[in-house]
């Protein structure tokens, strides 16, 4: 059986909030495990990140998942936004350590903050039993000295609670392959989850990558050549692609999926039918679909 997951990122206008809902209306009956929602890099889209997970977890059937990082705030006020997500009902978290604001150029931990991921996790488990999803990277952490150290630091995550790692995205099946067998060896039992990112733009997605470390083989800048003005066949090539990719992995038994949507339905719908992923008649969006439309 094929598990999936999605991520969605809170609009910052009227049109994108429509574009959302349409997307949420959309995904909601394939029945995922969790939605999560993702924060701002320096903790910026706190409250809309609040709001949207609130509404997710109360006006549709959707688990909500919402990301926590170390950024910008004490740990006190980073436990107590995590107490009012547990007396809201919601039990799953992602947690991240965080990028730093942009115009910094290397992490600092806040000095009254969590400094890692590692210990937000450990903080997290103190104030609930929280389902807590962290990340892993199967191409390295761009900050991260070396693999061993990369591997090392997920371990920590695991140690201090985490249910499972979500991959940063990445095109290269191989590496990702690589990277569980490596997890196994270095005796981590949670699930190491691929993280998938359809493309929808590839010069979007080749600016993503080269922030966070993800190679962009050669064969897909082939497969995107010349594409830039004819968005109909850049979609085809895109579900292809992403088609191509979590077959291969499937082959290899992975059986369980994280979609980055961009709050984008279309691709993910198709390459989650492609999986035998398909709508569930016992899940109706309810009162979402109202939402959806406000």
């Amino acid at each position: 059986m094929i598990n999936v997951s999605f991520e969605f990122f809170p609009p910052n206008d009227a049109q994108m909030e429509a574009t959302l809902w349409r997307s949420v209306e959309r995904l909601a009956p394939l029945a995922p495990r969790f939605v999560s929602v993702t924060y701002g890099a320096d903790g910026s889209t706190r409250e809309r990140t609040h709001r949207l997970i609130t509404r997710i977890q109360h006006e549709t059937p959707l688990t909500g998942a919402p990301h926590l990082t170390c950024i910008g705030a004490p740990q006190e006020e980073i436990l107590e936004i995590a107490r009012q997500y547990w007396e809201q009902g919601i039990r799953h978290i992602v947690a991240l350590r965080g990028d730093p604001p942009r115009d910094t150029a290397h992490y600092v931990p806040h000095p009254q903050g969590f400094a890692y991921a590692a210990d937000l996790v450990a903080g997290l488990k103190r104030v609930a039993n929280f389902d807590i999803s962290v990340a892993a990277y199967p191409e390295v952490h761009p900050e991260a000295r070396s693999a061993e150290f990369d591997l090392d630091n997920l371990r920590r995550k695991i140690d201090a609670g985490a249910s499972r790692a979500i991959t940063q995205f990445f095109y290269d099946s191989d590496a990702f392959l690589r990277f569980r067998d490596a997890c196994a060896k270095a005796g981590i039992r949670a699930a190491i989850v691929p993280g998938i990112l359809p493309i929808t733009r590839f010069p979007q997605v080749c600016t993503f990558a080269a922030r966070c470390g993800a190679s962009i083989p050669e064969w897909l800048k082939e497969r995107f050549a010349g594409l830039d003005e004819d968005a109909e066949t850049r979609r085809l090539i895109a579900a292809a692609v992403a088609i191509e990719q979590v077959q291969h992995l499937v082959s290899h038994g992975v059986c369980e999926f994280h979609f980055y949507t961009l709050n984008r339905a279309e691709l993910t719908y198709a390459i989650c039918h492609a999986l035998g992923v398909r709508p569930s008649s016992a899940t109706h969006l309810g009162s979402a679909t109202t939402a959806a439309a406000v």
